[in-house]
């Protein structure tokens, strides 16, 4: 065994077509495991062996190794005795998990997606699923999990597979500010509207500074509405994120809008990343105008007590 080039964990999976394995290795890939599907066993030990570059930030990644009926050289019994080889005489840490189904759920599955079978293109589903359920039984025998996707939609596959095998990974949180006047990011999840607070825009003083001067920071916080408000929105994204995270969310992006982006939207976003990281959160922040010039037809008219400021050539 070549040292440094094990995985932490190598799974492999298998079970019976249209059982699951597919939504399986989706929601170990998403995870953070490395997956391969339907490898020739004849390169398995090769796979197991070759060493990963040293700049590979694949190094040390659980392994995940979708094996069916389809496989090229496919045997179940000679499989079962190679992972023993395996796990014996290389000390690999191979798992099996094996996916099963009712023959009645397996055969509507077929017949909603149209598919044929693999083991019999030319006859009906029954026969290969009965085949195919013979063929596999050295390898259900052998397995260290067996999950019966019988009564299990494809959500709550994925949340047992996250429960199982460790994917509570967090997701990729991203936290920007943005003005309206350039458009909504196209890739925000959720947008939250920062006009109905005071503009500084309007104050000759603060219009060349921005959201990150804690000048502009004060004259937003002094807004009747701006405490209650934000501390709400905070306190939704705490409820929210973990939830995220257990449905395995891999991205999630938070936006913060104004009229320009330059003032209300980047204090708000830092204010809501601070305290997400206050809660052990890691988000980037991104301030998408922040370097836009600030311009009277930009911002509108000031609202009612608000200076308008003299226009300029």
């Amino acid at each position: 065994m070549t040292k440094g080039a094990t995985p932490k964990r190598i799974l492999l999976v298998t079970g019976l077509s249209g059982a699951g394995k597919s939504t399986v290795l989706r929601t170990l890939e998403d995870s953070g495991w490395e997956v391969v599907d339907n490898l020739p066993l004849s390169l398995l030990e090769h796979l197991l062996s070759t060493p990963l570059a040293k700049a590979s930030g694949r190094r040390r990644r659980p392994l995940a190794i979708g094996i069916d009926s389809r496989t090229r050289d496919f045997d179940a019994q000679e499989i079962v005795q190679q992972i023993k080889t395996l796990a014996d005489e290389s000390h690999y840490p191979i798992e099996t998990l094996y996916l099963d189904c009712g023959g009645s759920e397996l055969l509507r599955r077929f017949s909603e997606t149209r598919r044929r079978h693999p083991l019999a293109p030319d006859r009906p589903a029954t026969d290969g699923i009965a085949a195919e359920r013979d063929l596999m039984e050295p390898l259900r025998r052998w397995s260290d999990y067996i999950i019966d996707t019988t009564d299990t939609d494809s959500n709550a596959l994925q949340q047992q597979i996250r429960d199982r095998f460790g994917g509570t990974k967090a997701p990729y949180l991203h936290v920007m500010s943005f003005g309206f006047a350039r458009g909504l990011p196209r890739n925000a999840d959720t947008v939250f509207d920062m006009r109905f607070l005071k503009n500084p825009h309007w104050e000759d003083d603060l219009r060349p500074l921005t959201g990150l001067d804690p000048a502009v920071a004060d004259y937003i916080a002094t807004d009747e509405g701006y405490e209650e408000a934000v501390s709400r929105i905070e306190e939704l994204l705490l409820m929210l994120l973990p939830r995220y995270r257990r449905e395995g969310k891999a991205y999630v992006s938070i936006a913060f809008g104004c009229t320009g982006g330059r003032h209300r939207s980047v204090h708000v976003a830092e204010r809501v990343a601070s305290r997400l990281r206050d809660a052990g959160f890691s988000p980037t922040v991104e301030h998408r105008d922040l370097a836009s010039r600030p311009r009277d037809p930009v911002e509108g008219q000031p609202a009612a007590g608000g200076q308008r400021a003299e226009m300029k050539d």
